[in-house]
């Protein structure tokens, strides 16, 4: 019998670590035994928003009303009965992102205290769900989204800052819908499930507050017209009565799937961390550095002896320097090809769960001791893309991009380094 590679052994361990969380089952699961009255409001916003929404029919069937899905474009998976679908942009918002929204609070505008509301959330919702507060346009909103996912600040502040400026963030979507009482699902993309961050948390009282919005602005250096600064004045709802909330799926469970699936494959597994939150090249460099310790048979307690796995999930962060083609995973699994140069029967492979990574049509990055080597073989210095941000020709030139198209799912990413 011929024995699989170090690297078919990784793409296993990639398709079995989406698969568990997908969320079509844990949607029905959350729904079952839920009482719902007959004409049943549902809303799907976010990346798995498709998924979700097709789930919820299954169990509800006659019982909605009438439901919107909202979603990236190409997540879309056909048509779902009794739903209107419609694709906006991520990670910027644009016009279907307005529209989307506009269509949403349209649905939801005369809502009483005998109609439900379904909410469908998943990561991506933040530029997929939007409408400008008073005073803001969508151009400022862009303007303002683009300079912070360039500055490097994290997801949190990224997101306290949009919920200042939008009218379905940080729990205004939940004012919209009056006395209706919603039922939200939530498919967490954040560390630490922290549901006023998962999609600017359009349903949940906001924990952020003006002043930290602004202070942000001022950390980052984020150019902000007259107008911006006075929307980020105008404080968030801070109670939200009307909205019962469960999560369904994390980084966790993607960390954990994955870690399962390397011991039946003959690793040893060890989860360093579901949350990862550094910059994108300082994790590839410490991976590679946990690689080197194990091949040299220093081993410990989260570097074990080979064949082992070490797992982690997370959201790093990108600081851009340069003006390539890229992603988080991408950068991560470029600056850990670096440091394994020439190590024999090492792999590690940095994934976004949503098939996505960047603003680019790969999913992230899977490297081994010959990366660098093949992409140096392209007349291509690999120090030189990854300080350019360049990552995606970088591992394009090396046949190491992962592409897995839309998975229907967004819990985070998942890193896993290979050793045997």
């Amino acid at each position: 019998m011929t024995m699989r590679t170090i690297r078919e052994d990784a793409g296993i361990i990639m398709e079995e670590c989406i698969r568990a969380v997908l969320p079509d089952e844990p949607v029905l699961k959350a729904l079952a035994g839920k009482e719902f009255n007959s004409g049943v409001i549902v809303v799907a916003i976010g990346k798995a928003a498709w998924n979700m929404a097709k789930a919820a029919k299954e169990i509800l069937g006659s019982k909605v009303r009438k439901g919107i899905i909202l979603t990236k474009y190409g997540h879309s998976k056909g048509p779902v009965e009794g739903f209107e679908i419609i694709e906006a942009g991520h990670p910027i918002p644009d016009e279907n992102s307005v529209f989307g929204a506009s269509r949403v609070l349209d649905m939801v505008s005369e809502l009483t205290t005998e109609d439900q509301v379904l909410f469908l959330v998943s990561g991506g919702g933040s530029a997929l769900f939007e409408k400008p507060l008073e005073g803001v346009t969508l151009e400022d909103i862009i303007s303002i989204t683009n300079q912070l996912l360039s500055s490097g600040a994290a997801i949190a502040e990224i997101n306290t800052v949009r919920k200042h400026l939008s009218a379905v963030k940080g729990g205004r979507f939940a004012c919209q819908c009056g006395s209706a009482a919603i039922y939200a699902v939530v498919l967490s993309d954040v560390l630490g499930d922290q549901l006023d961050v998962i999609a600017s948390g359009p349903a949940y009282p906001d924990s952020s507050t003006s002043g930290e919005a602004g202070d942000i602005v001022v950390k980052y250096k984020i150019e902000i017209n007259r107008s911006g600064l006075e929307a980020l004045e105008k404080e968030t709802p801070k109670i939200v009565d009307n909205c019962e909330t469960v999560v369904i799926g994390s980084v966790t469970a993607l960390c954990e799937a994955a870690a399962r699936s390397a011991q039946k494959l003959g690793y040893k597994p060890f989860v360093l961390s579901t949350s990862i939150d550094g910059e994108a090249k300082e994790v590839g460099r410490f991976f590679a550095s946990v690689a080197r310790e194990i091949k040299k048979g220093k081993t410990s307690e989260f570097a074990p002896n080979p064949p082992c796995a070490i797992v982690a999930g997370g959201e790093t962060i990108v600081r851009l320097t340069g003006s390539g083609k890229g992603g988080r995973n991408q950068e991560v699994a470029l600056s850990a090809a670096l440091g394994i140069e020439g190590l024999d029967d090492v792999v590690l492979f940095s994934l976004g769960s949503d098939g996505t990574d960047g603003p680019t049509d790969a999913a992230g990055g899977i490297v081994d001791g010959q990366t660098a080597k093949r992409i140096r073989s392209q007349s291509i210095l690999p120090e030189a893309y990854l300080n350019g941000n360049n990552s995606y020709d970088a591992l394009k030139a090396s046949g190491d991009l992962i592409f897995t198209g839309a998975t229907g799912t967004n819990v985070n990413d998942v890193m896993v380094l290979l050793c045997r």
